[in-house]
């Protein structure tokens, strides 16, 4: 009786042991997982390989074209090749949980504004350089419709608000012609789910593949519609200058931008480097590094615009957003490490945003990527 209470002793000790053991070598495991899910850079896998365009403003040959876009200089090869296509718009996410953000560092230009509860999303206009991978890829909204609209773009996303009511953005997306190139109707291989993050925040795709699958679709998704007209017949392009010199470059403070008091998770600072020339993105304390490129968020020109905020009131759980999309209101364009006052001007939902100083002059942005920032009037914007 007491040999067999020793024995099973010892089993309740083996078991015990290897039970602690295997916990031990799981969290473990799950350390070292989660600390570089936190951390990153991430290493992600996709079903394509290296999907990062490394040829980007590296060609031989002189840069003496302009981007349209954002008046970026590039080679007489890459001007070829956006001649071919018309923009692409894609909304990218910006939760918490889908940090960090893949491809927004060359965009040409970016839009961020609140989707719903105080969380950013953007659309990220691309057109003069081929980007690899783009993630997370999310759903539209109505007030991206009106700036993806100014570029006749291809407009790429995941679904996207449909409640009857004002904020119905794939009823707007259907009513108003836009070249939709919704994930629900590609699928895989444009679109696929990643396994660096859980849905809905994973899914990926790349310039090249959404202009092949325009491309795919025919007359009208290229270059031109199907009248042969080009997709810039009647484009409002902005006015660029090259950069100022070093020693005419101002010393701008950080630049804070709250979306939402409520969530600071989501409150933007812009820190300038004067030596760059460039603002460099951080949310917190958090510089936003591309984990695949490992270049940092760093536009050349940051806009803030104020517009009228104000809820669709269509019985979504979440609470659609409504925002003054056209008309004209207060700006602020932080260019060169100096601060400017102005405003924009939108006519239209297909009309250019136009930019004016405080003396009603067009502003005119450095050469390279440009962020527009849309916070509801009344937020105080520090610098």
């Amino acid at each position: 009786m007491n040999m067999n209470f020793s024995m099973n002793k010892k089993k309740l000790l083996i078991v015990v042991l290897g039970a602690f053991i295997l916990y031990a070598a799981s969290a473990g495991v799950s350390y070292l997982v989660f600390s570089n899910f936190v951390k990153g850079p991430l290493n992600i896998t996709t079903p394509f390989g290296s999907l990062t365009d490394v040829t980007s403003g590296a060609e031989e040959g002189v840069k003496d074209k302009p981007c349209p876009i954002n008046g970026a200089m590039y080679t007489k090869n890459r001007e070829d090749l956006w001649k071919k296509r018309r923009p692409l718009g894609v909304m990218i996410e910006n939760h918490t949980d889908a940090r960090p953000i893949i491809g927004l560092t060359r965009s040409d230009v970016t839009y961020e504004a609140v989707a719903e509860g105080g969380i950013t999303r953007t659309l990220n206009i691309y057109y003069c350089q081929d980007v690899g991978d783009l993630a997370p890829i999310r759903s539209a909204r109505t007030y991206f419709v009106d700036w993806v609209s100014e570029y006749s773009a291809l407009y790429s996303h995941v679904g996207g608000a449909n409640t009857a009511g004002p904020a119905d953005a794939l009823g707007q997306i259907r009513d108003y012609g836009i070249l939709d190139m919704d994930q629900f109707g590609l699928g895989f291989p444009t679109y696929w789910r990643g396994t660096d993050k859980l849905a809905p925040h994973n899914v990926h795709s790349t310039t090249k593949k959404l202009w092949e699958a325009a491309a795919a679709r025919g007359d009208g998704w290229g270059a031109t519609d199907k009248n042969g007209k080009a997709w810039d017949a009647t484009f409002v392009q902005w006015k660029f200058k090259d950069e100022a010199p070093v020693d005419q470059r101002g010393d701008q403070k950080p630049v804070v931008v709250p979306f939402w008091a409520q969530a600071p998770d989501y409150t933007v600072t812009w820190q300038y480097d004067k030596t760059a020339n460039v603002y460099k993105r951080f949310i917190g304390t958090t510089e936003q590094i591309d984990p695949i490129t490992k270049e940092t968020m760093a536009p050349k020109n940051v806009v803030v615009q104020f517009e009228t905020e104000r809820q669709a009131n269509d019985g979504y759980p979440d609470g659609h957003l409504l925002y003054g999309t056209i008309g004209t209101g207060q700006a602020l364009f932080f260019i060169d490490g100096k601060a400017v006052k102005g405003t924009w001007n939108k006519a239209s939902r297909t009309a250019r945003t136009k930019y004016l100083d405080a003396q009603g002059k067009e502003v005119v942005f450095d050469r390279g990527q440009i962020w527009v920032q849309t916070i509801p009037v009344g937020n105080n914007v520090t610098y």
